[in-house]
């Protein structure tokens, strides 16, 4: 996200991470909608046009999912300037909500990537231009991070394959989020605050999530090459397939390593608990449109 200057007022969903993220900030929490829920953003309809008439905001910016429609819609509406980044698990082109805004005059655009050729989208940087891979060293696994999300989607089959996959005489820490863990020998916590897994992924020898941004991005800040598994459309794991595109190009900047669920073994655990990554440089501050 660009440098945000004066008063923010933040608005996501309400899940302990964000509690935690956003302890100190200005907070607005919108009701649960799954992806490409119509009903879910009629909803959010209402709640934008009540959250905008609660002050002279300027701007509106995001990078979320349908939620974003009814805010930046309403935004251009009240003549605010309106904002969108798309996410970098959109590697080659918009998502859906995206492709909405691209019909709204007036809503600036964002790419995540230089070699998006899209009409009105603009290219400012991007969050992974942020990180670099660390020389690799004698890998240790002796603690391991799973990490799911907060995804409203199960993920059983990362599940079962970590299960498989870890050796029996390593600490795990699990964050299972909407998955329905069964399996008596997981101590699975749905959901953690940001900070408390952040601790844990510094500490871990590796981290394996499933192919998120946002579980990416949290374990590379750790200093984590995570091991990437996504979800996949025809699982039932998620919408579209954006978490193979992402795990893949996590993996060509060397910032982690992807594979299927159906290949995790622990060669491959102790492949990528070598690997790490670095911060070499803070990414130029993300300018956003002011006309």
């Amino acid at each position: 996200m660009p440098a945000l200057d004066g008063d923010v007022t933040w608005v996501t969903c309400d899940t302990p991470q964000a509690r935690s993220l956003l302890a100190a900030e200005q907070r607005l929490f919108a009701p649960p909608t799954p992806p490409h829920d119509v009903r879910g953003t009629v909803a959010n309809l209402r709640f934008a046009r009540h959250v905008l008439a609660l002050a002279d905001w300027t701007d509106v910016v995001t990078t979320g999912p349908l939620l974003s429609v009814p805010f930046l819609v309403l935004a251009r509406r009240r003549g605010l300037r309106a904002h969108y980044i798309e996410s970098p698990t959109r590697l080659s082109g918009p998502s859906l909500s995206a492709s909405i805004l691209e019909r709204i005059p007036g809503v600036h655009l964002y790419s995540p990537y230089r070699w998006w050729r899209r009409k009105h989208w603009v290219f400012r940087g991007s969050v992974l231009d942020g990180f670099a891979p660390a020389p690799a060293g004698p890998p240790q696994l002796q603690r391991v991070v799973v990490t799911l999300g907060t995804s409203g989607y199960g993920f059983s089959r990362l599940v079962r394959a970590a299960r498989r996959a870890i050796p029996e005489d390593c600490e795990v820490f699990w964050q299972t989020g909407h998955t329905v863990v069964d399996d008596p020998e997981i101590d699975a916590r749905a959901f953690v605050p940001a900070h408390e897994l952040s601790d844990a992924m510094a500490r871990a020898d590796l981290v394996i999530s499933h192919a998120g941004v946002g579980s990416a991005l949290s374990a590379m800040q750790a200093g984590r090459a995570p091991l990437l598994v996504p979800r996949r459309a025809e699982e039932g794991e998620h919408v579209d397939d954006h978490q193979v595109e992402i795990a893949r190009e996590l993996e060509r900047r060397g910032l982690g390593l992807a594979c299927d669920a159906d290949q995790l073994e622990e060669a491959l655990l102790w492949k990528a608990a070598s690997a790490s990554v670095r911060r070499p440089r803070r990414p130029p501050t993300f300018e956003l449109e002011v006309a």
